[in-house]
């Protein structure tokens, strides 16, 4: 997956902007993004501060982690039951 040229912090300060009024398009044009990006951002971030984001992105690396352990525990149950030949 490609990362972000923007970090979490960049943005937040981004979705504050439009919430404070300024334009939509004027900020994307600000910014160097497409619209649709900043709405895919609104969707994940909006009404984050940035200590929540930080949270957010730590849990999203845990769960992955977990996620990887759980196949390879997986993996492992299965190559055990075709060396002993276990029927299931």
């Amino acid at each position: 997956m490609r990362k972000s040229r923007f970090t979490d912090q960049q943005i937040i300060g981004f979705l504050k902007q439009a919430e404070a009024g300024m334009p939509v398009a004027e900020l994307c044009r600000q910014g160097g993004f497409s619209d649709a990006t900043f709405y895919k951002w609104r969707t994940k971030f909006g009404g984050m501060d940035e200590q929540e984001a930080r949270r957010l992105k730590e849990l999203e690396a845990e769960n992955s982690k977990l996620k990887k352990l759980l196949a390879e525990a997986h993996l492992d149950i299965k190559a055990l039951k075709v060396a002993f030949k276990v029927k299931r």
